[in-house]
């Protein structure tokens, strides 16, 4: 059992189909500007065909970015990454570490210790903050919840809030959408 991520092929489908929607465009429009055909388009968002490097740059410059930036963007076809628990510190200096790496969907911090609670946060989607072990509490929306251990609370995107240790040693996990992934849908007009 290894500790370490496995390399797999690069799924890139998903990004490039998040960069045309960005880009209010239709596969049409894409394939009239890469010179590639409206199926292979869609085969290669849904991950059923994988392009080859001329290909890719084609899809980059008809969505007016690179394919650097688009491989970047993409998600892995599969992966597993073990986060190993880091040993108790006696000092109970607040600190934060990510509980998820690279470039996902889904972002996971765990904040042990308290930190600027003065500073208000806003995020473009949805965060669940649970509390690991401890008590917080939680201003959102001109309104204060006190969690303890076991406790979560669930904000929608856009919700302005912020969080303050309320007893020594508390740990906090912090999951959220990624702020670039346009989870936030569009209210209807």
């Amino acid at each position: 059992m290894g500790d370490h991520k496995e390399q797999q092929p690069v799924r890139v489908g998903a990004a490039v189909r998040r960069r045309r929607r960005a880009l209010e465009l239709t596969l049409a429009v894409v394939a009239e500007r890469s010179g590639l055909s409206v199926p292979f388009l869609s085969q290669i968002e849904n991950d059923r065909a994988r392009p080859s490097t001329s290909s890719l740059e084609k899809v980059a410059d008809a969505l007016r970015t690179t394919a650097v930036e688009l491989l970047a963007a993409a998600d892995p076809a599969c992966s597993v990454d073990v986060v190993r628990g880091e040993a108790a510190e006696a000092d109970f200096t607040p600190r934060v570490r990510s509980l998820v790496r690279g470039h996902h969907q889904l972002h996971a911090s765990e904040f042990t210790g308290d930190h600027d609670a003065g500073r208000e946060f806003q995020h473009r989607n949805d965060e669940l903050l649970y509390v690991a072990d401890g008590a917080v509490e939680i201003e959102a929306e001109g309104r204060a919840y006190r969690l303890g251990r076991g406790d979560t609370l669930y904000l929608t995107g856009g919700v302005r809030h912020r969080w303050r240790a309320t007893v020594p040693d508390t740990r906090v996990v912090v999951v959220a959408v990624a702020e670039h992934i346009e989870a936030v849908h569009d209210r209807p007009r």
